[in-house]
C-alpha cells in the first residue's frame, strides 16, 4: 500500500511509513461500494482512504441525511472522533464506490514512543495540523449553514469555493446531489434555485463546473 502521498504521513520516508504500519499495529479493511460503516463502531481510531471515495454523513432519526466531509484517496478521518467518548451512533462512513481503508488506535499517535522515534514525533506534528485545517473547514460550513435561504447559502459556499480555488470558475468537490445534503437543502428545492440564479445571470453552471458572474445580494 501506498502511503507517502497522505498528508498524514507528510515527510515521513517509505521505509518509516512501514516500521510505523507494524508498530502502530494497523488493520486494514475492505467495503462495497454503497456501504455503510458506523462511526460508533472506530471511535478511539484513525483512518485512512487508502482507494476509493466515500463521505462521512449524518443520518437523523427521520431518515434526513447531512453531508459532513468528502474522502478521496489519502484522505484522514476519524481524528477528531478518534478523541470523543459520546455516542455516535447518527454518523456514518458511506462508500461512494469500493473502499480500501486502514486504521490505527489513536492511543498509539498519543503514547510516547519507547524508542523516541523522529517519525513518530514527526506523526503527531501531522495530526495536529490536519486537526487545525479540519477546525478551519468546519469554521466555513457554520457560514454557510448560518445563512437561512438556499440562496444565500450557495452563494457563500461558491466564493469561498471559488475564494480557495483563486478563480471565478471552479469544480465542486462533491455531486449535486452531495451539494444539497452539504448546505441541508431539498434538492428539489436547490436544484430550482441554481435554475434561476443562472437565468438572473449570476452564474453559469455545467454539471461540477460552476462560473461566478455576479455575487449577486444574498437573500
Amino acid at each position: 500500500m501506498d502511503l507517502t502521498n497522505c498528508p498524514l504521513f507528510e515527510d515521513v520516508s517509505p521505509e518509516e511509513i512501514d516500521q510505523i504500519l507494524h508498530c502502530f499495529c494497523s488493520n486494514t479493511r475492505h467495503l462495497q461500494a454503497g456501504e455503510l460503516l458506523n462511526c460508533s463502531d472506530i471511535v478511539g481510531k484513525i483512518g485512512v482512504l487508502l482507494a476509493g471515495e466515500a463521505k462521512i454523513i449524518r443520518i437523523d432519526y427521520d431518515g434526513s441525511r447531512t453531508l459532513m466531509e468528502t474522502l478521496t484517496p489519502g484522505s484522514v478521518f476519524g481524528e477528531a472522533l478518534a478523541f470523543a467518548n459520546s455516542p455516535l451512533d447518527q454518523m456514518f462512513l458511506e462508500c461512494v464506490n469500493s473502499c480500501d481503508l486502514i486504521f490505527f488506535a489513536y492511543t498509539h499517535f498519543t503514547k510516547r514512543c519507547a524508542n523516541s522515534c523522529e517519525h513518530h514525533n514527526i506523526l503527531l506534528q501531522n495530526l495536529f495540523r490536519l486537526l487545525s485545517k479540519k477546525v478551519l473547514t468546519m469554521a466555513s460550513r457554520v457560514e454557510v449553514l448560518s445563512h437561512r435561504s438556499i440562496r444565500a447559502k450557495l452563494l457563500c459556499f461558491f466564493r469561498i469555493t471559488a475564494a480557495e480555488a483563486k478563480s471565478t470558475r471552479f469544480t465542486l468537490p462533491f455531486s449535486i446531489t452531495a451539494l444539497a445534503e452539504y448546505i441541508c437543502a431539498d434538492r428539489s428545492a436547490m436544484m430550482r434555485e441554481l435554475k434561476a440564479m443562472k437565468e438572473e445571470g449570476l452564474l453559469q453552471m455545467d454539471r461540477r463546473q460552476v462560473t461566478l458572474l455576479s455575487v449577486g445580494e444574498e437573500a
